[in-house]
């Protein structure tokens, strides 16, 4: 048969006035617009498209929507490629180029195809045997794996789309545009509620886009396009075709992204996206999502070839196209007899109908003598002959269960098997919202049956699929949405009559006999997982859906299940001897469908993927030659270059003019969060670990926050500006996550307190005074209140005027020297800077940056949140015990420090390190050895968080947290390097001014 006598000469729902060229594979076609690049393909005569994931198997196109396994490609090139996307979701374009991935150096000769020669050395679970001896050979081993596998390539050069955001607020979501979604869209919108109706195919329509079925005594079709114009025509509907909603969250939160004009290809307007994410709050959702066809698992059910029937149908009656020339139909369902006649009437000669239930089905059975279709009720498919091309199958009469040969084998030619093992309802959207499901054991499926947010599934995702209870079950489904949005009556409107439908309930045999032991029944296409993987997984203990599913990858593909997982289930649930429903499923999670990191990002790519935040003292430090490290999204000086001069040499300058001189550095970056109501000292009290009533008005105190595991959060200085007035300092990077931290506290467990928090980070320019001639300096900006060591002691604040500009004046230090730290408006910021330079100059101010700030604090062994913590770091840990209140009922973390683990021996504890060589500056993160070796291997008991060298004491210093570090104090330890082993002496993490007196000036 030649390529176009593939196409039928007419029918469809494709434009034959508008030709469209294509390549696929290096190779010229031709489709129509309305194709979908699988439905081209099948047209041009194309049914080999690609190679399984593990054994490289031919595979051809298995289904006809988003729950294909086999017909993934490579889309494009250069920038615009595109990787892994399904030929059967993908709209045809001119100019389309499409490769097929997984197989070198071409999908007809894949040298990958000898995996299949071995193929029972590798059985599930193999790489977790195979590759575990020698241990030396591991990056061996990792090499080799890493360049198998994969499937399609990502591009190397950015992405040259644009992408962006839409936020909506609805009444009514309603997701899938079929009958059962068109229904409750129409109902919700004539009660005058707002509706957002998502489909992901580009027309409303579902299933009756396939099928001849009627709808008051018209063609459905006829219903759906006035349906739709309907919709259209409501100022307060939208409807997004082209559209996958694929997470479900809290709170009725929805995301969806739109392919904005990927069916556009080049002709695509320039202004617009290629994809829009949408991000929904819903009061009240509506899943009208259908169901996807399951395959049925028998033997070599994967050749090119073998399709599902309702996809078989649709290619026939949507895409005009023939799956084959001459056809098997293979079910246990009547779902799939109108297939096999609708397939005949097309032109594709179905030669039989292999059915493993015993009984016939009455009028199909007729209907099937009449179209000369040979019906082979009791029988099933025992094996299948081809390679890249399915050339025929053996049939065998089995027991009225389906699970054994009871006569002989007989051969049918054909180059095309549809086969149908029932109906899954789409219920992942429905999980991902936290319903339960339960089994319906007629259907043989599983079924929404609680749901936990304000939700209503309709139609086949219920488990419906009658067309008239869609249609009911819409309306209802739409009208009680509404009303519990607070329109409408809450009455459906009548329902429509509809033409009858199949039964669907199918005969569970979820695994056919086989006639060689060596055939392989596929259960997961795409990651090419057999039922004997599943049964192998059990009996080697992973009984647990969830290990099987690990253990085995079924369910781990692209598809992520969608057409094998209750397969899976099943022949799990027979291995273990017990009901389906005991085994439980496995975990839907969020996405739906694959999604696009571009989506996903938007807009917020380049520069905007981390905007620079810059202080008001930003062109400053540019002009004065500052280099800039990231703090967070802050842009903060590193040091400042003089003369030519090194970074070490910069910030031996720079500390240097701090400890004997004064230095000036700009701190606005630091989080500052102004706290203010009646119950501002209760929320204090429950987030610091330290208590804060005898804080009295123009004080500060330092505090630490942990979290509910005892963990140490962040820290900092809050002050006292009021009776119920109070600034909290955060460190620079935890500004956003502490607020928030504290946001979600006030709102989800004391919505009681009278409590306000704004951020104010960047309201006000922060800027630190440090040295000895700290006082002198500020003084000769003439402050309006006293700025002595008696009337402004360290941990004071006091507020005025500095150089007339309005000011708040804390004394607190990160240095260890005496420090003010000056907060103005924003706006003031540079001048005051310049002002202090201006009258510092005499006394030898020096700019420092943040360098030597962190040498300086590491000096004192002041922590930084995040480099000398990690996360599993208490109090005990930092030999901070004294900031813990033993007086206080209760704080955040309180309980978690009562664990035993908590203060008991083993854990790191932070410690000084300092070298035998004064020179040797430890690199962070570098291990430490609990044991004194000359050479590894070493028993590691710690890390290096923070390590510099001191210009005050010239020689290295360093900060470690050390397993039972504070034991070893006055000992050595080792610390092996890259080609040597050093040792230090561990010491108090300590360094300088062990008492504390010059940060009192």
């Amino acid at each position: 048969m030649s390529a176009r006598r593939w196409r039928l000469a007419e029918g469809g729902r494709i434009d034959r006035a508008r030709p469209l060229g294509f390549s696929f594979n290096g190779r010229r076609y031709e489709g129509y617009a309305g194709d979908t690049l699988a439905s081209a393909l099948l047209a041009s005569g194309v049914h080999l498209v690609g190679r399984s994931f593990k054994y490289h198997r031919p595979r051809g196109v298995m289904s006809a929507g988003v729950e294909e396994t086999n017909a993934l490609v490579q889309l494009g090139g250069g920038a615009r490629s595109t990787p892994n996307v399904l030929a059967t979701q993908l709209e045809l374009f001119e100019g389309m180029a499409a490769r097929s991935i997984n197989c070198w150096p071409s999908v007809e000769r894949d040298f990958g195809a000898a995996a299949g020669l071995v193929s029972r050395l590798l059985p599930a679970g193999f790489y977790y045997k195979t590759f575990m001896w020698p241990s030396g050979m591991w990056m061996g081993y990792e090499h080799f794996i890493r360049r198998a596998a994969g499937l399609g390539q990502a591009p190397r050069e950015p992405d040259a789309e644009r992408y962006v955001r839409r936020w909506e607020h609805v009444d009514v979501a309603v997701v899938g545009a079929g009958p059962a979604g068109l229904a409750a869209a129409l109902a919700a919108g004539r009660a005058g509620a707002r509706v957002l109706l998502c489909e992901q195919d580009r027309e409303p329509g579902g299933a009756l886009l396939s099928e001849a079925a009627e709808i008051d005594g018209r063609p459905a079709l006829d219903w759906v396009a006035e349906a739709a114009a309907e919709l259209d025509s409501m100022a307060e509907v939208t409807l997004l075709p082209r559209t996958t909603l694929f997470g479900y969250h809290d709170h009725n939160y929805l995301t969806a992204v739109e392919r904005a004009t990927d069916h556009l290809g080049a002709d695509a307007p320039a202004h617009l996206p290629r994809e829009r994410l949408w991000k929904v709050r819903a009061r009240q959702v509506v899943l009208a999502t259908g169901a996807i066809e399951r395959p049925l698992v028998f033997a070599d059910n994967d050749r090119p070839g073998i399709m599902l029937a309702g996809a078989a149908r649709s290619y026939l009656k949507r895409f005009a196209a023939r799956p084959g020339r001459m056809a098997v139909v293979f079910a246990n369902n009547d779902g799939a007899y109108r297939a096999a006649l609708e397939l005949n009437a097309g032109g594709v000669a179905v030669t039989a109908l292999v059915d493993p239930r015993p009984a016939p089905k009455g009028a199909w059975s007729e209907a099937l003598e009449a179209g000369g279709v040979e019906h082979l009720a009791g029988h099933a498919v025992v094996a299948t002959h081809g390679r890249k091309r399915i050339q025929g199958v053996e049939v065998a009469p089995v027991s009225p269960d389906g699970r054994e040969i009871t006569g002989r084998h007989r051969f049918i030619t054909c180059d095309f098997l549809a086969n149908s093992g029932g109906w899954n309802p789409a219920v992942h959207l429905f999980s991902q919202s936290g319903g339960r499901l339960g089994f319906d054991d007629e259907l043989a499926c599983f079924v929404p049956e609680r749901a936990r947010q304000p939700l209503r599934s309709a139609g086949a995702a219920k488990g419906s699929f009658a067309l008239a209870d869609c249609l009911a079950e819409g309306f209802a489904a739409g009208t009680g949405a509404a009303a519990e949005s607070g329109f409408g009556d809450g009455k459906p409107p009548p329902t429509p009559a509809a033409s009858p439908s199949p039964d669907p309930a199918p005969l569970a045999c979820w695994q056919l006999p086989v006639a060689r032991r060596a055939a392989k029944c596929f259960v997961d296409f795409h990651n090419d997982v057999t039922a004997a993987d599943i049964a192998l997984a059990a009996r080697e203990g992973f009984v647990s859906v969830e290990h099987t599913k690990r253990y085995t990858t079924a369910g781990m593909g692209t598809d992520q299940g969608k057409t094998g997982n209750v397969n899976a289930l099943a022949i799990l649930a027979r291995v273990r001897g017990e009901a389906i429903p005991a085994v439980g499923t496995t975990t839907f999670r969020p996405p739906y469908t694959p999604v696009t990191f571009g989506a996903i990002a938007g807009p917020d790519v380049g520069p905007l993927f981390l905007p620079e935040r810059k202080t008001p003292i930003f062109p400053w430090h540019q002009a004065r030659g500052a280099v800039f490290e990231p703090t967070g999204d802050w842009r903060r000086p590193r040091y400042y270059r003089e003369n030519g001069e090194d970074m070490a040499a910069a910030v031996s300058r720079e500390c240097l003019a701090v400890r004997n001189a004064v230095g000036i550095t700009d701190s606005s970056t630091l989080g500052k969060i102004d706290i203010q109501g009646p119950d501002s000292l209760k929320l204090l009290d429950w987030v610091y670990t330290n208590a804060w009533g005898s804080l009295a008005v123009e004080r500060c105190r330092y505090g630490l926050m942990l979290g509910e595991d005892g963990m140490v959060f962040d820290d900092g200085v809050t002050a006292r500006l009021g009776e119920r007035h109070y600034l909290m300092s955060t460190t620079s990077g935890g500004a956003g996550r502490v607020f928030d931290w504290l946001e979600e506290w006030l709102q989800c467990e004391w919505p009681h307190f009278a409590v306000d928090l704004t951020s104010v980070t960047t309201e006000w320019a922060s800027i630190a005074l440090a040295g000895p001639r700290a006082r002198q300096v500020l003084a000769k900006l003439e402050p309006d209140f006293d700025i002595g060591a008696e009337s402004l002691p360290h941990m004071a604040v006091a507020e005025g005027r500095v150089a007339g500009i309005p000011a708040r004046v804390f004394r607190v230090s990160f240095t260890g020297e005496l420090s003010y730290e000056i907060n103005v408006p924003a706006g003031h910021g540079l001048a005051l800077w310049l002002a202090l330079m201006v009258a510092g100059e005499p006394e030898g101010i020096t700019p420092f940056g943040l360098e030597a700030l962190l040498t300086l604090r590491a000096e004192k062994g002041y922590i930084v949140d995040g480099v000398d913590t990690d996360g599993s770091i208490t109090p005990h840990d930092l030999g901070m015990d004294w900031i813990v209140s033993r007086k206080k009922a209760d704080f955040i973390g309180k309980r978690s420090l009562s664990r035993s683990f908590v203060a008991g021996a083993g854990r790191r504890q932070l410690v000084g390190l300092l070298t035998e060589d004064p020179a040797e500056v430890l690199p962070p993160g570098a291990n430490v050895a609990g044991e004194l070796r000359p050479k590894p291997p070493m028993p590691i008991a710690g890390n290096v968080t923070s390590s510099t060298f001191s210009p005050t004491l010239g020689r290295s210093i360093a900060l470690a947290l050390v397993k039972d570090g504070r034991s070893l104090i006055g000992q050595k330890v080792a610390l092996p390097l890259a080609g040597k082993v050093v040792r230090a002496e561990v010491v108090r993490p300590l360094f300088y001014d062990p008492e504390g007196e010059r940060l009192h000036g």
